[in-house]
């Protein structure tokens, strides 16, 4: 992610017109007892918040990078009691999807008014018809405890769907903003559909919210589920841990998601720093050779008799040749399974070597996504769902909401969508991660 590719008015959110409806929450925030101050359009956060960029800023006169703040506004774009909002959750499974789809009906009907909520089925296969899929009446009374359970009461699904048909059952069924949430894809089609909203000179706004436990996201400090994802993952580590101590030479290899970007797997090595090895896309290595892998792990073994490896789904993937890509319906390129060659190799390896090991394989990757949200999760969802609809009822379109240098904020969906966030191997957290687990800087 090259800041230095991005002009300033790339950060600006476009928005739908002029604001000329009072909030329901002027009354209830602006009363002698509550005093709410609205957030104003022109209230920023900074890119960089340190004095030395500040100083640069200063100094050359030019306007810093910066993010718009988000968080109710005194005047919205939508009249509440004339506004319909549909919500349709897209891609794989996370942990908090019921947790924004609950927060998104509860904020919608009680605080702004908004008694007309839809939800749509299977994801952007809800918006075709060909698919023949119902939409579904959210009430406070529907959702009300859907929170303690993971997965999404909409469902989901993966692919793209023909744009002008989607905004065609937009427009039919009188749909005012549309919640999308979803990874990098489906915020990408949101954006699509935006663009093809505003071609066809609809007043629809479309609200993104960033669900990916891989937390790859530009610009987004941390994405929900991802905390919950690593939460979940750390016990697995230890219980892993324990089954490879368990056995003379035993080496346990634990599998975790992340397809192009390794936080989960970093991140869960240092909340359970038994972990001896972490491999993540972002760190090529190689197998064989004197500071290959496999080399680096049995010194690991002669030293304590047991090994613990986690391992990133998309890492290793330079150590398959040959074969088709492979790509799913949303166009990601499906990875190989890394887990099973490892295994496979480090059994073959030993053997080789003439030493006894005990290699156990574990994968818990579809188990830790459909966990419900922990209770940071929890929060974090409400967060972003009420102030999705803060940014939505104003009128803005075509944002996702984030958190930026721990403030709330709203991003244009191009700059979040343009490349993967993913680990800096020079920067601080993949640092923690060698001084935590020993293993080589480079295994090549």
């Amino acid at each position: 992610m090259d800041i230095n590719s991005f002009k300033i008015e790339d950060f600006y959110v476009e928005s739908l017109g002029e604001t000329k409806v009072e909030s329901p929450l002027y009354k209830s925030y602006s009363g002698t007892e509550i005093v709410k101050e609205f957030v104003k359009d022109d209230q920023r956060v900074l890119y960089d918040a340190s004095l030395e960029s500040f100083k640069k800023a200063m100094e050359s006169g030019n306007e810093p990078i910066s993010f718009e703040k988000a968080g109710p506004r005194k005047d919205l774009f939508f009249n509440p009691a004339n506004t319909k909002a549909a919500i349709v959750t897209c891609g794989g499974l996370c942990p908090g999807l019921n947790n924004v789809i609950r927060s998104l009906v509860m904020g919608l009907y009680y605080r702004y008014g908004v008694k007309n909520i839809v939800g749509i089925p299977y994801g952007y296969q809800g918006l075709n018809p060909e698919y023949g899929h119902k939409f579904i009446n959210l009430t406070p009374e529907v959702v009300k405890d859907i929170h303690l359970f993971g997965g999404s009461i909409l469902g989901s699904s993966r692919g793209r769907q023909d744009i002008s048909m989607m905004v065609d059952t937009l427009e039919r069924n009188n749909i005012n903003m549309l919640f999308t949430i979803g990874g990098d894809g489906t915020l990408a089609g949101n954006y699509v559909i935006a663009e093809e909203i505003e071609r066809r000179g609809l007043k629809i706004a479309l609200a993104g919210l960033p669900k990916t436990i891989d937390n790859d996201v530009n610009f987004i400090q941390k994405t929900f589920g991802f905390e919950t994802a690593f939460t979940t993952a750390a016990p697995i580590l230890r219980d892993a841990h324990n089954e490879a101590t368990g056995a003379y030479n035993g080496i346990a290899i634990v599998k975790l998601m992340g397809r192009d970007s390794g936080f989960i797997a970093a991140t869960a090595a240092l909340a359970m720093p038994d972990v001896n090895f972490v491999l993540v896309p972002e760190n090529e290595f190689e197998l064989k050779g004197e500071n290959g892998f496999l080399n680096s792990l049995k010194q690991r073994v002669m030293e304590r008799n047991h090994a613990l490896v986690v391992v990133a789904e998309g890492a290793g993937q330079n150590l398959f040749t040959g074969g088709d890509v492979v790509k799913d319906a949303s166009g990601n390129i499906k990875h190989k399974d890394i887990g099973l060659l490892l295994k496979d190799e480090i059994g073959a390896f030993f053997k080789e070597q003439g030493m006894e090991a005990t290699v156990k394989y574990i994968d818990p990757s579809y188990i830790i996504r459909s966990e419900p949200a922990n209770p940071s999760d929890s929060i974090f969802c409400t967060s972003l769902a009420m102030n999705a609809i803060h940014g939505a009822m104003a009128g803005k379109t075509g944002f996702v909401v984030g958190r930026w240098n721990n403030v709330f904020t709203y991003l244009p969906i191009p700059v979040a969508t343009k490349t993967r966030k993913k680990i800096d191997v020079n920067g601080e957290l993949w640092w923690s991660v060698l001084e935590s687990t020993g293993q080589p800087m480079n295994m090549k």
